[in-house]
């Protein structure tokens, strides 16, 4: 497989180079792989439908086909999968595809421990050791922490916003030890994410370390998070013969979005051949994308900070490989888009409690709401009204080509739960009046000592802490 860059087509390279160099220093783009194959529909028409291990060596193996042995990457899937995502129906048309059943209790999970150990395996031949800066809003780090803490030759460093993560999340950061730190900085997600990127592209750091990023930036955290979409899709479709009796549904993915990393992941897994009809971009106050989407205009702006932290972006990466990947017209045809604030998130958590029992995390809770509105008539009233303003919360002012099928009830959701509620137990105590039950793993963090190094948001400072204590 070929790999180019969101700001240089002519750029090609190999997925090692692409992995271990995380982003293109010469430009600042993304790597992007020239096209993507798609599956045999001898394999997405398999019934029962294949388990998840057998789709990410499926899905995997172009990407890495020439570089990575079969055997090899096998070795890679089954130590890096000691768990799998589950599906929930809330009802007969509404399924929570659960990604939080890893070690740190987030979907990032999925994407860290691939990394880590393909990192690993193309490090063995190298001489020093890797190191991996990482920016996170809440979950990138603890995942990235978790999957590559102790791993040989490499060493991470995480930056994350002083103060802007919750509590049990900041344990889940700042408690490491070895070859793994936390840096707090005084700043917000942006922040931290743009001294990342200005240290990828410091020739003179890099001539002194070799540098790589465990972020969405990475295609190796994006190309495993298409595993789940791939699962899921076909889990469900096999389901609903049961379930609603709907003759070849049309799939949705509600996707809580701030990066849009992982968003981009289920584009990867719909170019690959997974039935999935189309996408809801579902975020919060940070809603940079979904304005993008309604006006044709991209701007980037200062993140605002929200009860659904890993959010809170608001210059998401990913938006260069979307943009190269679809016109935005296309986007439009794929995409619908849905925002809420604080008040609409607490809602939120308490409409889905109170209808199905189930306790969602705030940026799920997101996700709800926009796939409830959209089936019980907000399409419907965008399709036949008037637009409305996109500066309100809820529903954008752009109609996709799977509106009609919501209409005609063809459709069914798949809501992405990315995180256990109990990393966000006072807001979600605020919503329904009870805190969520809280898994031993993450208990037992809150008894660790923390060890996060404070910081400036000052690029220059930040530099010589990484050629001192690197």
């Amino acid at each position: 497989m070929i790999y180019t860059d969101t700001r240089d087509k002519a750029v090609k390279t190999d997925f090692r180079t692409a992995v271990m160099n995380g982003m293109n220093s010469a430009t600042g783009g993304l790597y992007i792989p020239v096209s993507f194959p798609k599956l045999d529909q001898s394999f997405i028409n398999k019934n029962p439908a294949p388990n998840f291990r057998d789709i990410a060596l499926r899905m995997a193996q172009p990407y890495v086909e020439g570089e990575i042995p079969d055997s090899d990457l096998t070795g890679i899937i089954q130590d890096a999968y000691p768990f799998s995502p589950k599906i929930v129906p809330l009802d007969a048309i509404t399924y929570v595809l659960e990604l939080f059943h890893g070690p740190t209790c987030a979907f990032k999970d999925f994407g860290a421990r691939f990394m880590a150990r393909v990192m690993s395996y193309f490090n063995r031949s190298e001489n020093g050791t890797l190191h991996i800066l990482v920016a996170t809003s809440g979950d990138t780090g603890s995942a990235v922490g978790s999957a590559f803490h102790n791993v040989p030759g490499l060493d991470v460093t995480i930056l994350y916003p002083e103060g802007k993560v919750s509590l049990l999340q900041e344990k889940q950061l700042s408690t490491f030890t070895g070859n793994v730190r936390a840096l707090k900085i005084r700043g917000t997600f942006d922040d931290c994410q743009k001294l990342v990127k200005t240290a990828f592209t410091d020739v003179e750091l890099r001539r002194t370390l070799r540098l790589s990023s465990a972020n969405s930036i990475n295609i190796a955290r994006l190309l495993p998070q298409s595993f789940y979409y791939m699962y899921s899709a076909l889990a469900v479709r096999d389901r609903c013969v049961l379930d609603n009796k709907i003759d070849n549904p049309s799939i949705i993915a509600v996707v809580p979005s701030g990066n849009f990393g992982n968003l981009t992941s289920g584009l990867i897994a719909r170019e690959m051949g997974a039935p999935i009809e189309g996408f809801v971009a579902a975020t919060n106050t940070n809603r940079t994308i979904p304005d993008w989407i309604a006006t044709g205009s991209y701007n980037a702006r200062p993140s605002v900070e929200t009860y659904a932290n890993a959010m809170d972006v608001g210059a998401p990466s990913n938006y260069e490989r979307i943009a190269a990947m679809y016109t935005l017209e296309q986007v439009r045809h794929l995409f619908a888009s849905y925002w809420l604030d604080n008040d609409g998130i607490i809602k939120a958590i308490k409409s889905c409690y109170d209808r199905t029992g189930y306790i969602i995390d705030p940026h799920g809770a997101i996700g709800w709401k926009a796939w409830d509105d959209i089936r019980c008539g907000s399409m419907e009233s965008l399709m036949g009204g008037p637009a409305g303003s996109y500066e309100k919360p809820g529903l954008t002012p752009n109609v996709p080509d799977w509106a009609k099928e919501v209409v005609e009830k063809k459709t069914v959701g798949i809501l992405l739960e990315t995180a256990e509620p109990a990393k966000f137990g006072a807001t979600v105590s605020a919503a329904i009046g009870r805190e969520p039950p809280v898994p031993a793993r993450l208990a037992d963090v809150l008894k660790l000592e923390d060890r996060a190094v404070p910081m400036p948001n000052d690029y220059e400072q930040f530099k010589a802490w990484l050629l001192k204590n690197l």
